[in-house]
């Protein structure tokens, strides 16, 4: 069963950029479609970029043109590159299959945004 340790967050002041990076344990992750998703307080969780096991990555408007998801294969791992970072991207940040599978959600990485 597919589990995910996300890394990468902190506290950043608004316009900076961050990495984030999730390791997957599934040894077939290379077939697998991912995602990033993140939830603010009092919010839902929302898919904010997506990546299938070949074809194009997909973003929420919320996101498009700041955030840069990527794989590696190899070492069955999946960055968000986030830049030009708003106050309200502040969120707790994870990694998990597209769609999600409820038992495979991490603790995340928290991303807070200061202005």
């Amino acid at each position: 069963q597919a589990q995910f340790v996300e890394s990468g967050g902190g506290l950043v002041q608004v316009g900076g950029s961050l990495r984030l990076s999730c390791a997957a344990s599934e040894r077939l992750f290379s077939i697998l479609a991912m995602g990033w998703y993140r939830q603010a307080p009092g919010k839902q969780r929302e898919l904010v970029a997506s990546i299938p096991a070949g074809g194009t990555t997909n973003y929420a408007d919320s996101v498009k043109g700041r955030f840069t998801i990527s794989r590696d294969n190899a070492r069955r791992t999946v960055d968000l590159q986030t830049t030009s970072l708003k106050p309200e991207d502040t969120a707790n940040y994870y990694c998990n299959l597209n769609p999600p599978r409820t038992s495979s959600w991490g603790q995340g990485t928290q991303v807070t945004v200061s202005s």
